[in-house]
């Protein structure tokens, strides 16, 4: 959260001001935690007590936070937002930003966490539709993880740092499904949803048809789209283009036979859609950064 100015600790963790009463956990994660997992920073629990700004920029974290009582707003790269109870706010702290309490005065619960990964995740959130604010469809879920991320940073366990890991990995898995997709969330788009039930059509005629020559020109011709919106709406949908999804199926499609065949590569070639050996073999290492022949050998 942004900085409380004049907040005294009184114990346990709970601290008492002018502007907030807060129940947190400021944590120090193992050198291992944060060079190999998704850290947690500080995590807790606010109610203003008067209506106050917190402000912060510059910084290496990320929060997370659900508004569970009252009403603010949140400013954040040139935008403002207003949130109501149920609203969930996810930034890069980096970046400036600002949150304010309104005369509804505000209960959050929040937390702020870091990881090498963190950046590539967030573009990620960002690529897929993820939003600085939205709204959760089940807020106990989030509230529940931030409870039990807060339990466990309390406790003595000497996995805390693997079970925190864990709950921020819960925590963001729910962050996507519940904001991703603004086209399918919101009335912004007019992505109809006949066509988005061709999307769901167009990917089972690829898992079906992998070892053909399938391109984007013929499936937005037996599907009516364009190929615009196909290739935006897919890899917003399943998070890859239709290319990467058709290699990714040819190259599974691929272990599997190298493993539980004994096929040789040129035929595995064949098999999963691939004239050219060489072109294959080319295309399973940047894949999987080892040849068919490497991985059939070490698995």
């Amino acid at each position: 959260m942004g900085k409380i100015e004049n907040e005294k600790e009184l114990n346990n963790g709970y601290f008492a001001g002018p502007l907030v009463n807060s129940k947190r956990t400021i944590y120090t994660p193992s050198n291992f935690a944060k060079s190999n997992l998704t850290f947690l920073q500080e995590v807790g629990e606010l109610t203003s007590i008067k209506r106050h700004t917190s402000f912060r920029e510059n910084l290496s974290s990320f929060l997370f936070f659900i508004v569970t009582n009252g009403s603010g707003s949140v400013k954040y790269l040139s935008e403002e937002y207003n949130v109501q109870p149920g609203d969930c706010v996810f930034l890069n702290c980096m970046n400036a930003y600002e949150h304010t309490s309104s005369s509804d005065l505000w209960t959050l619960k929040w937390v702020h966490f870091y990881g090498t990964n963190m950046d590539a995740i967030y573009e990620k959130y960002k690529e897929r539709g993820g939003k600085v604010v939205f709204r959760a469809p089940d807020p106990k879920i989030i509230t529940d993880i931030i409870d039990e991320i807060h339990t466990i940073a309390d406790s003595s366990s000497y996995l805390k740092d693997m079970e925190i890991h864990e709950k921020l990995s819960s925590l963001l898995l729910n962050i996507m499904k519940e904001s991703w997709n603004k086209s399918l969330n919101d009335n912004e788009s007019s992505f109809s949803s006949e066509k988005r039930k061709d999307l769901r059509l167009i990917r089972e005629y690829i898992e079906e048809n992998y070892n053909k020559d399938i391109r984007l020109d013929f499936l937005s011709l037996k599907y009516g789209i364009s190929k615009y919106y196909l290739s935006h709406m897919f890899k917003e949908q399943y998070g890859t283009s239709v290319n990467n999804y058709i290699i990714n199926m040819r190259i599974t499609k691929a272990k599997h036979l190298l493993r539980f065949s004994d096929l040789s590569t040129t035929e595995i070639a064949n098999r999963v859609g691939y004239e050219d050996v060489n072109y294959f073999i080319r295309s399973f290492k940047k894949v999987e950064n080892i040849t068919p022949g490497e991985y059939k050998k070490k698995w």
